[in-house]
């Protein structure tokens, strides 16, 4: 039996929607998608929870709709993976009621929580120890040593900083953790970024601060936020070279997301999950199932058209 890949969708909640149909579509027309491809966790965050970070996410949505979001993936039997990776946390933002709140709802032995900050990870391993941790991308471990060091501690999973995606001796070096790496598939961002670290820590004080009218110098800020952009940009592994990662033994692949347009999420799940032949049959089903919702004509995301 050939193993499985592993996937790891972005906007639990802002692509619920999209999500949804993917998962219902990928049970419907298996043989149109690529074979042994799973989905592996969704991840993301609720609104307003200070404990996110890498992409700051405001509003607030009611304890019911927490549940509700939770149960839609999980009776799927999938996981959501919160992105709790705020690198400016300190001890007194552990006992925040409404993060508790949706680790208290989320606890059921399958769930997960990518972690950045020492505080909160280890609030999180004494307070919830059913929560499986990722380490996050967000840390930009950029050196092999380090990264070495981090495979060797108690996480699920580390997801792989983009800067190593194509490098190959990176790759031959911790080809023996693999099976415990995560890699980003479509990061927009290009490798080697000064900025990026500090673009993280300005995320995570405007999760903090709820400060909704900070902004950026990115130096690398996209004029077109798409897919086919996407492409270009040196740290992007293709389907082409994807095989060749998981002759390695990599299972799982990250597709990123959170904060560009849903088309760009939808045309990163056609590219990479999709057989190309059946792509166009796939993205009419999606977009015609999508159109339902927002014209509030079906009850759920689940319905088949």
């Amino acid at each position: 039996m050939e193993k499985e890949i592993y996937w790891h969708l972005p906007g639990l909640c802002f692509f619920r929607s999209l999500n949804m149909i993917t998962i219902d579509l990928m049970k419907e027309f298996p043989e149109k998608f690529c074979e042994n491809y799973r989905v592996g966790s969704v991840y993301g965050t609720f609104p307003g929870a200070i404990w996110n970070g890498g992409r700051a996410v405001f509003g607030l949505i009611p304890k019911h709709e927490i549940i509700n979001t939770l149960n839609l993936y999980n009776k799927e039997g999938i996981p959501v993976r919160f992105t709790f990776t705020n690198s400016l946390l300190e001890e007194k933002h552990t006992h925040d009621t409404y993060c508790n709140l949706i680790m208290r709802l989320a606890d059921n032995g399958t769930n997960q929580v990518l972690v950045n900050s020492p505080v909160l990870e280890e609030y999180i391993r004494s307070k919830y120890p059913s929560f499986p941790l990722i380490s996050s991308t967000t840390k930009r471990i950029t050196d092999p040593s380090a990264l070495c060091a981090e495979l060797r501690k108690d996480y699920k999973l580390v997801v792989l900083d983009y800067d190593f995606n194509h490098k190959e001796s990176i790759l031959d070096k911790i080809k023996p953790f693999a099976n415990r790496l995560e890699i980003l598939v479509n990061e927009i961002c290009y490798p080697g970024c000064q900025k990026r670290t500090e673009h993280y820590d300005q995320q995570s004080k405007m999760q903090l601060e709820y400060d909704v009218r900070s902004t950026f110098p990115c130096p690398n800020t996209l004029t077109q936020r798409t897919f086919a952009e996407c492409r270009e940009r040196p740290a992007f592994l293709s389907n082409e070279k994807i095989g060749a990662y998981i002759d390695r033994g990599f299972v799982n692949f990250k597709i990123g997301g959170r904060g560009m347009p849903v088309d760009f999420v939808k045309d990163s799940y056609l590219y990479f999950l999709v057989r190309e032949e059946h792509r166009e049959f796939i993205r009419k089903k999606i977009d015609r199932i999508l159109q339902c919702v927002q014209n509030g004509k079906g009850a759920s995301t689940t319905q088949k058209l």
